[in-house]
């Protein structure tokens, strides 16, 4: 097949491209986006129009949704696949998800039962994948020097989301308006696998937090309007993760050395602070050196298992991970990972682990072995492309 790729810069657009060419496919590139963060959705679509106007393509690919593209996909009559790979994405409130040229899928369960309703025939359910051949060389090259620097007992590559919640942004007086969200992100947050947020969010509750947020978030024009859904999962969830990845943070690493590998603000917390890594030569080093590897899934991904459970278990690296309910469809709980399902929970599996070399070894293997039979993006890709020409 000839494929055409509109980048914007996603970690996971080279294995998504690699995967497609190992499969005996043609893929071509719009990069426009990469060089240009500023790209408008005219200068986008002026670039992808162009494109189909030259060469002929099989369809057109994106990771996340961009409504300019199904729209001249749809124009053009030529399918467009897309997956997404973030939660929530917004752009799936645009009407453009109804069209009859898209195939939308989407690695949240919880996201697809949201939006399948509006286009079934067209948006499906898809897990994430992991690429464990890019990584075995990194990890297979890699010096002493490089193997002792990435080595610990406890690692966790992520935001604690202190630079970038839009939460935070709030400016209000209302103390009955704070009370309530903050209530309710507490009973959220003791619930972990039960997503209540938009049901206990009342009409009068989003519209004074619509009003006492600056900027809030307005969908573009030709979209569907839903404040409910944004203030919980845009707004609420982000707030919700960073409280539970902090106070993990400060559990942990007040009994064990923990490494942290972030770009966000540690301050008082009884971390190391490594800094950001490299998703193709320094990640892989942290998550196959690391004794045990934290996964604290962000809140907004409802039921769906993030990218970070399939990288570590691609480099080999053992994972203990909060329960997400999609967990059992690709992996074995005790198996190829562990799961905790609180902090007492999880401060107890770290010191079986950390004193049961073997076990840990065992898992981390069968989980690489699960990932490399079952999970790698050719595999995913076989699948995406076979619902989307309507062949499974």
């Amino acid at each position: 097949m000839n494929i055409l790729c509109y980048r914007y810069g996603s970690i996971v657009e080279p294995d998504i491209i690699d995967g497609f060419k190992e499969l005996g496919n043609q893929v071509s590139e719009i990069c426009l986006e990469i060089y240009n963060k500023n790209t408008t959705p005219l200068e986008g679509l002026t670039a992808l129009k162009d494109e189909l106007m030259r060469h002929s393509y099989d369809f057109v690919f994106s990771i996340n949704f961009y409504p300019f593209i199904a729209e001249v996909c749809n124009i053009f009559q030529i399918r467009y696949l897309c997956l997404t790979v973030d939660a929530p994405v917004l752009e799936l409130f645009s009407n453009s998800i109804r069209l009859p040229w898209n195939r939308i899928f989407l690695f949240d369960r919880a996201q697809y039962e949201d939006f399948h309703p509006l286009n079934p025939e067209c948006i499906f359910h898809l897990p994430l994948a992991g690429n464990p051949a890019r990584y075995a060389s990194v990890i297979r090259n890699a010096t002493p020097d490089l193997i002792r620097k990435y080595s610990a007992d406890i690692s966790f590559v992520g935001s604690l989301y202190t630079e970038k919640c839009p939460y935070d942004r709030l400016q209000t007086e209302d103390a009955y308006l704070k009370g309530y969200l903050e209530g309710i992100m507490d009973v959220q947050m003791q619930l972990p696998g039960c997503y209540l947020l938009e049901e206990l969010l009342p009409d009068i509750i989003v519209d004074s937090f619509r009003d006492a947020m600056p900027q809030f978030y307005i969908p573009p024009e030709n979209s569907r309007r839903n404040d409910r859904a944004v203030v919980a999962q845009y707004y609420l969830c982000p707030k919700i993760s960073s409280a539970e990845r902090i106070s993990i943070m400060c559990s942990l690493g007040s009994r064990y050395p923990v490494y942290l590998y972030t770009g966000s603000g540690t301050t008082g917390l009884p971390v190391k602070n490594c800094g950001r890594v490299k998703m193709h030569t320094q990640m892989p080093l942290v998550f196959a050196n690391s004794k045990i590897n934290l996964n604290i899934t962000s809140r907004s991904i409802r039921t769906g298992l993030p990218l970070r459970i399939f990288d570590v278990l691609a480099c080999g690296g053992f994972l203990l991970t909060n329960a997400q309910s999609e967990l059992p469809d690709c992996f074995s709980v005790g198996e190829d990972l562990d799961c905790f399902s609180c902090e007492d929970d999880l401060l107890a599996k770290v010191e079986y682990y950390l004193s049961h070399d073997k076990d840990r070894a065992e898992i981390a293997h069968n989980g690489f072995e699960k990932v490399q039979k079952y999970h790698t993006y050719p595999e995913r890709l076989l699948q995406m492309i076979a619902l989307a020409y309507g062949l499974s």
